[in-house]
């Protein structure tokens, strides 16, 4: 198991929990160890990698703490409340950290402890499970195999000399057990029994079989199977019927660090969209290395009665067909929009991301019964960049439509780089003032149609002929009306840049287009 370091440990509960007030001198890579609390009435241990919870004692009178825990080979120091020895800590080398004014001890030390010891001990979460199969083989006599309530493969015993058969071997070869109605039936009859059953071999050449469900409460995890060859311990149904029990706290130990990883990347991804996140130490604990992208996924739904729930379901869905794609993946629900990070290793990543996205928006619009609008950012180079890719996403999913569900920014760069302008110049009064106003306080005092004339022009290029088929009349009206704007308006049509500016501004911030386009 690698060691928890300072930077995995901020990772996890870094923010507004526990907040880095100066590094140690060996940065973010430094070991944590454990979570002590401090006890006046005691010695300090010789603890290396330790981080020490100032307890009963003010972050301002904590300087000779400091001093103890760097003699004592610890990490860090942990007070509560603003101030503290940031000095001390800096000169000694250590780190110093801070919770709030009015946390529990008690409940740091169970933070800090827990997201210490949550580090799986290996990739799948199921390690301890291929030495319980190993266990059960040997006792019973016969090749051992611990399935989840998929038929899929979990772990299996690697004890030499025991006989298999080819439905084994090849299960072990594709991790899933080979569907077929006779295995379907054999699963009713396992899961129907309250104990150890022993089933016959479903095909010349294969052998029988001693299996027993697993379950925690009334809930079934999977099944354990021993390959029977007629030479089975005559214990082995008692053998079989404890290993179940060993195998399912394994299972619910497996599943509580597997959701407890989920969680951590969630909020890992949450601080890495947001820019609050170590881009460098958050790559090896998503999986992500090198180009990557933002896909955000939104219900097309005004409101819902239980958008909530429906949002939590497409998160769901979405996790679901990232993580079949591309194995563990960090999806994470953000005011309403699911995001997630794609990864482009090659150029035509963009053709796999898109189809991706087209299938989630037709799985979860048919599953939810709610259309799903889905936006792909610019590909980045790395996770330090996430925040732009995000910002993209953001934007394409405000030009979406029932018409475009689905859509690179790329795709539709004029239209977000107008919405974005937009934007621009709404916010500066110097941008958003300007004949623009003008000329719509005219036509709306006057009943003229100057704006709408103003823009066709500009928009067939300032071309008379092109502005007067947008606008469906003779030539000869078209500029007569441009003439009539200039003299009533006050505008140049003659100097370029303010036919620019005025074009930005009825094309933005008035929101008017050609009369045909």
């Amino acid at each position: 198991m690698d060691a928890c370091t300072l930077g995995d440990l901020l990772d996890v509960i870094g923010g507004p929990s526990v907040r880095l007030r100066t590094a140690p001198a060996t940065g973010l890579t430094a070991p944590v160890t454990e979570a002590l609390l401090y006890d006046a009435h005691a010695p300090l241990p010789h603890t290396p990698g330790a981080l020490l919870l100032a307890v009963g004692v003010r972050a301002a009178a904590a300087g000779p703490l400091v001093r103890a825990a760097a003699g004592a080979g610890m990490t860090g120091l942990v007070v509560r409340g603003e101030g503290g020895p940031v000095g001390e800590a800096e000169a000694y080398g250590i780190a110093l950290l801070s919770v709030d004014e009015d946390t529990a001890w008690h409940h740091v030390h169970l933070l800090l402890a827990s997201a210490i010891g949550a580090r799986p001990v290996s990739s799948s979460g199921h390690g301890d499970l291929f030495a319980l199969a190993d266990a059960i083989a040997a006792a019973t006599g016969g090749a051992t195999a611990v399935e989840d309530p998929r038929q899929r493969i979990l772990a299996y015993s690697t004890v030499p000399g025991q006989p298999v058969d080819e439905d084994r071997r090849q299960g072990i070869l594709g991790l899933q057990v080979p569907g077929s109605p006779e295995n379907s039936e054999q699963y009713r009859v396992l899961f129907a029994a309250s104990g150890a059953v022993r089933l016959p071999a479903l095909r010349e050449g294969d052998l029988p079989r001693l299996a027993v469900a697993v379950r925690a409460g009334g809930e079934t995890l999977g099944s354990v199977w021993v390959v029977d060859d007629g030479t089975l311990a005559p214990d082995a149904e008692d053998t079989l019927t404890q290993g179940a029990s060993t195998a399912a706290l394994l299972l619910l130990r497996a599943r509580a660090a597997q959701e407890l990883a989920r969680h951590q990347n969630s909020d890992l991804l949450r601080r890495l969209l947001d820019g609050t996140a170590d881009a460098s130490t958050a790559g090896p604990r998503l999986g992500l290395e090198g180009a990557v992208r933002v896909a955000a996924f939104v219900l097309d739904a005004a409101s819902l009665p239980d958008a909530e729930q429906t949002g939590l379901r497409l998160l769901d869905v979405v996790r679901l067909q990232c993580e079949a794609r591309y194995g563990r993946h960090a999806c994470v629900l953000v005011d309403g929009v699911v995001y997630a990070l794609l990864p482009a290793p090659e150029e035509r990543a963009g053709e796999r991301h898109r189809r991706l996205a087209e299938d989630i928006v037709a799985r979860a619009g048919q599953a939810l019964r709610v259309p799903v609008r889905a936006a792909l950012g610019e590909v980045v180079a790395g996770l330090g960049e996430v925040t732009g890719s995000r910002a993209d996403a953001d934007l394409v999913l405000r030009v979406l439509g029932p018409g475009l569900p689905v859509a690179t920014v790329d795709e539709v760069r004029a239209r977000v780089t107008l919405l974005r302008l937009t934007e621009v110049l709404g916010e500066r009064r110097e941008l958003s003032a300007g004949a623009w106003r003008r000329v719509l306080a005219y036509d709306a005092e006057h009943g003229t149609d100057y704006a709408r004339t103003l823009v066709s022009w500009f928009d067939a290029g300032c071309d008379m002929a092109g502005a007067a088929k947008l606008l469906a009349v003779h030539p000869n009206t078209c500029r007569y009306r441009l003439k009539q704007a200039q003299q009533h308006v006050g505008i140049d049509l003659d100097d370029p840049d303010e036919r620019l500016v005025l074009w930005l501004q009825l094309r933005t911030l008035a929101g008017l287009r050609g009369a045909t386009s």
